[in-house]
């Protein structure tokens, strides 16, 4: 079959990432794109799911209330609690 070529943008630490993670799998970015290319054509869809990040409903509750102005503060009395509670799993 005849090949082509293909001219895709993307940001230089993306490319510069997927490199070095398609170099550990031993190919390169041309290879890898093919690869996903190949199997969304096998599957007629992008051949994995992709979805908004929906937050679930203790993070909506404390969305709500920091929205109107409830139970800002936490559990903590100050700073120095905070601090400990965060350093007490060390």
């Amino acid at each position: 079959m005849a090949k082509t070529t293909a001219n895709i943008s993307m940001d230089e630490e993306t490319k510069r990432k997927a490199q070095e993670l398609f170099t550990d799998l031993g190919m390169d970015l041309s290879t890898a794109v093919n690869i996903f290319l190949r199997q969304a054509i096998r599957e007629n869809a992008i051949p994995f799911k992709i979805s908004r990040a929906v937050p679930n409903s203790v993070t909506l509750a404390a969305m709500d209330s920091a929205e109107n102005g409830m139970d800002v503060t936490g559990p903590f009395n100050g700073a120095d609690e905070l601090v400990k509670a965060l350093n007490a799993d060390r």
